[in-house]
């Protein structure tokens, strides 16, 4: 019996695989491609991260050092892959916590409406005025010179960063699905909005949310790596691509692959992480089309 039902649990995702839409397994294969190399990326490096004298300095592309070296004889292609984890839990948790704060602000917010929903969407409004990298540099400043450069600061900043753009879209949903008339019903039997919003509105939204955290976790990547080339990220000589990048900048045309190495990767995260938003727009698109 347990074998039968997973054979049809096969099955389904199959289908599931098959029907989906080519950029949704695009995406998903590209960042399949990078959580592999998150997890074995300290296995694969041929050399340690802040090893010096790996080779001959400013030396370029070559088989022994597909990334070239840097102007301390660092192999950048260990440097990239010892990385490569860092810039995926950094994406990932700010994002996470981004969506845990603004999601539950604005799903009470459109429950609860009134004048509590008009606070909180001027001041959501005001923040999302504010450029995302400038906000992130204003937040880093704010804090103390002990937790500059600190993994749980960086992934703070995402965070409230992301928190008022993913609120807004979750206040959007709110007010729309607290319209129906199951929401009224819950709400006259005396549930709290607590219970009302995370029970009864989120799993309605979960669609549009999922849209946006695939948006957001694709934009993360670059905010850390804008931070980091700005040196007010993860401090040297932890291997963050953006930093990376940042110290072999002025070596661009000399030894360009210890630049464009790490920036290729760079730029394929974020190309997947939006082939996969691209994904899930279809599908909640082809969803709601087939609800009315």
């Amino acid at each position: 019996m347990s074998a039968q039902v997973g054979l049809r649990v096969k099955d389904r995702l199959k289908r599931s695989w098959k029907n989906s839409p080519s950029s949704l397994r695009i995406g998903a294969t590209i960042l399949t491609a990078h959580l592999l190399l998150a997890l074995l990326g300290p296995w694969l490096a041929p050399y340690q991260p802040s090893r010096m004298g790996a080779g001959i300095a400013l030396s370029g592309a070559s088989f022994a050092h597909p990334f070239g070296l840097d102007q301390l004889g660092r192999d950048v292609l260990s440097r990239t892959l010892h990385g490569a984890w860092l810039v995926l839990t950094i994406s990932l948790c700010g994002t996470f916590l981004g969506f845990a704060t603004g999601g539950f602000i604005g799903l009470i917010s459109g429950l609860v409406g009134g004048k509590i929903d008009a606070v909180v969407n001027r001041v959501m409004e005001a923040l999302i005025s504010i450029p995302v990298l400038f906000m992130a540099l204003l937040v880093v400043t704010m804090v103390s010179q002990e937790m500059a450069g600190s993994i749980l600061l960086i992934i703070a900043v995402i965070g409230a960063v992301f928190a008022p753009r993913v609120g807004r879209i979750a206040r959007a949903a709110s007010i729309e699905i607290s319209a129906r008339d199951y929401i009224v019903a819950s709400r006259l039997r005396g549930d709290g909005a607590s219970r009302v919003a995370l029970r009864e509105i989120l799993p309605n939204a979960s669609g549009t949310l999922l849209v946006e955290f695939a948006l957001r976790a694709g934009s993360a990547p670059i905010l850390v790596a804008s931070l980091g080339f700005l040196g007010f990220g993860i401090r040297p000589p932890t291997p963050e691509w953006g930093l990376i990048i940042s110290e072999n900048r002025n070596l661009l045309f000399i030894t360009p692959a210890t630049v464009l190495g790490p920036g290729f990767l760079l730029a394929s995260l974020v190309v997947g992480f939006n082939l996969i938003t691209d994904g899930f727009a279809r599908v909640v698109g082809l969803q709601a089309a087939k609800k009315d």
